[in-house]
């Protein structure tokens, strides 16, 4: 799965509306029933009320069968004082307001087949207009004419967008707790590692033995670093041909991840199991249906990926087992490692994120358009702000690297098109490898505190805080590295400096570390 841990180095980015399309709700009623229908409105034309109870309350007259370009077939009694709805096509939006305008229409609806785009016109023409015009999806007023007959009644209104939702919570959540369970599963782990004897064999090199990697170069770094660079690009020119087998990749990697914490979990619990033989070979019955059950919820995400509305939920479970087996099982053998590698990343974070958009035609980061796939942005943003075009456009493929969680308060952003608040893999895990090393050295130090595990996750809850805190007040997305790396790397190297205990901190070599745990 290192394609993806590679392009997962994802900034904080929350889908939000460009300040001239929003996103409103068509509330259609009859009798005591009702039904509510995503629509695209403009601020420039005529604004919509904020709240249903405001909204005004007319009549749906059906012409659907002309596209409005012209007066003509039409009588202005049957629409006088009424919401009209006719269809998209030939003439411009500003034409067909003006023409319901001219025939004392209240509200125009626009249905359309294609996709659902800001009604717009030229600036002298908005002041020509005095009447709600917004757009529907045709296949949405078929089902309320079904669900309704003819009888319709609509209101218009657009509820405020918010900045802040608890969506960011619950992203904070799943962030802080995958480093801090995986910073600990690291260290006890290291602890069980030696008190079973294993040593290490190749004496400054620091490798780990063979449940573990460990990057002890500065040079492989640097490539590690630099593949990781070259893979982006790669990606960003052959996206739909890279994408499947970064998928394939992640459906193994995540599933043999979900494995490892779940049987770790039972093996911690003390939940027993049944062996049985067959022909010389010993199976586990609690492996056996332990894997069929993270084989199952792999291939249920495969087969419905690009279902938003309840997907996430599998992605993020994968992507949580995903982070913290990379976290037990990726080691860096000391602090100058940590130092090297982190601040590499950090670079690459805010190059990706900030300085590509000057190169690229549609003016998106390669990071978000990688990451969210080259159509999910719908080459719509505002600063690094993506927009969701609020017409569903046929399923993308998007890369399994980022934590997804709905936004809760989005309601009508939510009827035209799922908005999610998401935080890359990478700013998990980059951070979570100092975590983790921590973590081993309160082991190795034999540190009845874990100071400096306690201290790091304090740092990266703190950074996490921060990154929130830039990306709120600028309202745009945020490169969350360059937030928690400073906080991270800074508090361990304070908390060594204070500890008298900087040079064994930085070194971290396999000699000094038998010196430290020797009785």
């Amino acid at each position: 799965m290192e394609g993806a841990v590679k392009l997962g180095l994802l900034s904080v980015i929350f889908f939000a509306s460009q300040i001239n399309c929003q996103e409103a709700i068509l509330h259609i009623s009859s009798g005591d029933s009702y039904r509510e229908y995503c629509i695209v409105h403009n601020h420039s034309w005529t604004p919509l009320s904020e709240t249903l109870d405001d909204a005004v309350q007319y009549p749906l007259v059906n012409w659907t069968s002309t596209l409005l370009c012209n007066a003509s077939g039409i009588l202005p009694d049957l629409v006088k004082g009424k919401a009209l709805v006719v269809t998209r096509g030939e003439c411009d939006f500003s034409q067909k307001a003006l023409v319901a305008q001219s025939l004392g229409a209240k509200t125009l609806l626009i249905a359309s087949n294609e996709d659902l785009t800001t009604p717009s016109a030229n600036d002298s023409e908005y002041a020509k207009v005095n009447i709600s015009l917004a757009l529907m999806r045709y296949r949405d007023f078929l089902e309320a004419r079904q669900a309704f007959g003819e009888g319709m009644q609509v209101k218009l209104y657009a509820p405020p967008y918010s900045k802040i939702d608890p969506s960011i919570a619950v992203i904070l959540l799943i962030a802080v707790v995958t480093v801090t369970l995986g910073g600990y599963w690291s260290g006890a782990y290291e602890r069980d590692r030696l008190n079973s004897g294993v040593a290490d064999t190749e004496g400054g090199d620091n490798k780990a033995d063979s449940g573990q990697l460990s990057l002890y170069s500065p040079l492989k770094v640097v490539i590690f670093v630099a593949m990781m660079c070259g893979m982006l690009v790669l990606m960003y020119y052959f996206y739909y041909v890279l994408v499947y087998i970064i998928i394939a990749i992640f459906c193994l990697a995540s599933a043999s991840a979900l494995f490892s914490c779940i049987d770790a979990v039972l093996e911690k619990i003390g939940c027993g199991t049944l062996s049985f033989s067959v022909r010389n070979w010993n199976f586990s019955v609690r492996s056996i249906l332990l894997a069929a059950v993270c084989i199952s919820i792999t291939v249920v995400w495969a087969v419905y990926r690009n279902e938003d509305r309840w997907i996430w939920i599998l992605q993020d479970l994968l992507g949580i087992a995903f982070c913290l087996n990379f976290m037990k099982t990726i080691s860096l053998s000391n602090f100058k490692i940590c130092v090297i590698l982190l601040s590499l990343l950090l670079v690459y974070d805010v190059f990706f994120v900030f300085i590509t958009p000057f190169f690229t035609k549609n003016g998106v980061s390669i990071m978000v358009q990688v990451a969210l796939g080259p159509d999910a942005s719908g080459e719509k943003t505002q600063g690094n702000m993506v927009v969701v075009p609020a017409e569903p456009q046929p399923p993308s493929e998007k890369l399994p690297v980022v934590m997804r969680v709905p936004r809760f308060s989005a309601w009508a952003q939510n009827l035209c098109g799922m908005q999610f608040s998401i935080l890359g893999y990478g700013d998990i895990i980059v951070p979570g490898l100092l975590v983790a090393y921590c973590s081993r050295f309160d082991v190795w130090i034999k540190s009845s505190k874990k100071i400096y595990f306690v201290s790091c996750c304090i740092a990266y809850l703190l950074g996490m805080l921060l990154t929130f805190a830039v990306m709120l007040l600028s309202g745009m997305g945020q490169p969350a590295l360059l937030y928690l790396v400073p906080f991270t790397v800074i508090t361990s190297a304070v908390v060594a400096g204070c500890r008298g205990e900087m040079k064994m901190f930085w070194a971290g070599t396999t000699y000094e570390r038998e010196e430290l745990i020797a009785p």
